[in-house]
């Protein structure tokens, strides 16, 4: 048996970053995604078009962005453009490709909740909120979800829906019945696998484990009775490219 080199995070971002073809175009939002984009550009997609909500198009930045706000993100942009022109012209009328997205709390249809936990009235945690978050959710071609494993990240039912994902589980009809462009979320990647939603029930399935993680111990990480896919995959270790670029842009030294 060997012993892994690399986190759990690491494995997460790496396959995160995977999900992202060169060429598309990618409304990124900070934290977890933005690392996984930027490690996408660096390797394997060095054509992925980075836009964040703040109007920054095109952008390249050198380093991580610590905000949306960071200056980076402008300096190394193709254009920015005001956060109206960004949401009205870009998102809203379909053109940007896929929207990566983080969350606080998910549930089995994939909403998203970032707003609070607890009642909303009296939250037990008042969290950051929907920034733009809903309206990529909503416009995006579709949606690719990264965020940490655990029972109280994925729950039956969110607290608060901040952004839709698959609704109710009406069925793959119900987005656009609530008149969402996009296909919406695609693809969840955890710390632990991947999961995607079913074709009929639009109800997230495992169809992915990562090295060294099984099946009980994601259904014990998950708010309810978790399906698995009949023909389950193996996530490929990260390569020593992949580790060196993500931990250059972390700032982390190698996993013993």
């Amino acid at each position: 048996m060997t012993t892994a080199t690399w986190t759990s995070d690491e494995i997460m971002t790496v396959a995160a970053a995977r999900a992202l073809g060169d060429g598309m175009s990618c409304f990124v939002g900070i934290g977890l995604p933005s690392t996984a984009a930027n490690l996408a550009r660096r390797t394997h997609a060095p054509d992925l078009w980075m836009i964040y909500e703040s109007g920054t198009l095109g952008t390249v930045p050198a380093h991580l962005p610590l905000s949306i706000g960071d200056g980076v993100l402008a300096e190394s942009a193709d254009t920015v453009v005001s956060v109206p022109e960004v949401f009205n012209l870009w998102l809203q009328a379909g053109r940007i490709d896929v929207g990566f997205l983080g969350a606080a709390q998910i549930d089995r249809y994939a909403n998203i909740n970032t707003t609070v936990i607890g009642d909303y009235d009296h939250p037990k945690v008042r969290l950051p909120g929907a920034g733009g978050a809903p309206e990529i959710a909503a416009s995006c071609g579709e949606v690719v979800i990264i965020v940490r494993h655990s029972a109280r990240a994925f729950v039956d039912r969110v607290d608060f829906v901040t952004s839709v994902g698959h609704g109710s589980g009406r069925g793959p009809s119900e987005r656009e019945s609530l008149g969402l462009r996009g296909r919406g979320p695609t693809r969840v990647i955890t710390d632990l696998g991947v999961l995607e939603p079913d074709p009929v029930t639009r109800e997230l399935v495992l169809t992915g484990v990562h090295p060294g993680v099984d099946v009980d111990r994601v259904r014990a990480a998950t708010g309810w009775d978790l399906k698995v896919a009949d023909d389950l995959a193996a996530t490929p270790e990260p390569t020593a490219t992949e580790l060196s670029v993500l931990r250059s842009l972390t700032g982390t030294k190698a996993h013993r």
